[in-house]
């Protein structure tokens, strides 16, 4: 079952338009990647499907349209974003974060989802008192995912996980990633430079270049498409 039907979508910053009509497709329990070199307009994408900033074309979600809709509407919907830089409330305890991610939800339901992602994320459990702004750039990209599946998203954006963290840390984040995806069947549209690694977990992809997708097709159809490999896989 398609869950985000994206039609002809445009967006950008005032008078320059980033995105040139994009057409895409996400099936419920999928991961799909967005691939793209810096300026792609991979970050734009996500704003726009999140409410962030103004766009136009056709956004559907659950047979709904979305498009216009505010960002907290669209959580209320099933739309969770975690945007690029971690997400997090720096000046925050992992805990109060968690509980903010959980607005949602009733008083019960948030304290006993925090005890769940807290088994996802141990080391978010070790440090469920500390401020999220003193932890490492692993764990706050981890707390920051944790706070966004608070609100029991059916689509989870993911802007960039990768970037900043070791390669270690990176690996551990996209397992943790998988598991919400295996285990919950939460569906993730994540947009990545980190092409391999990427790749290893979707179902399908797709190729953005100056605001326009220039290939698609399942994870392993771009892994051995010459092009793609030569630009975003580094061989």
């Amino acid at each position: 079952m398609t869950l985000l039907k994206v039609e002809g979508l445009r967006s950008g910053y005032g008078e320059v338009q980033v995105l040139q009509g994009l057409d895409l497709t996400v099936d419920a329990g999928e991961i799909v990647v967005v691939l793209g070199a810096n300026g792609a307009g991979k970050t734009t994408t996500l704003r726009a499907l999140s409410g962030m900033i103004p766009a136009k074309g056709s956004v559907q979600f659950d047979g709904a349209e979305v498009i216009g809709r505010k960002p907290e509407d669209l959580v209320r919907r099933g739309i969770a974003h975690v945007p690029q830089g971690r997400g997090t409330f720096p000046e925050l305890t992992v805990d109060e974060n968690l509980q903010v991610g959980g607005f949602t939800q009733s008083a019960a339901d948030t304290a006993a989802d925090a005890e769940r992602w807290y088994e996802v994320f141990p080391r978010l459990a070790e440090r469920r008192d500390q401020l999220a702004g003193s932890m490492s750039g692993g764990e706050q990209q981890m707390l920051a995912i944790a706070r966004a599946l608070m609100s029991r998203p059916r689509l989870l954006l993911l802007d960039e996980p990768s970037l900043g963290l070791a390669p270690l840390i990176t690996r551990d984040v996209f397992e943790r990633i998988t598991e919400v995806n295996q285990e919950l069947g939460t569906t993730v549209l994540v947009v990545e430079q980190n092409a391999n690694l990427a790749l290893k977990i979707a179902d399908r992809g797709y190729v953005l270049a100056t605001g326009s997708i220039v290939a698609s097709g399942t994870a392993e159809e771009l892994s051995s498409d010459d092009s793609v490999r030569r630009a975003y896989l580094g061989v």
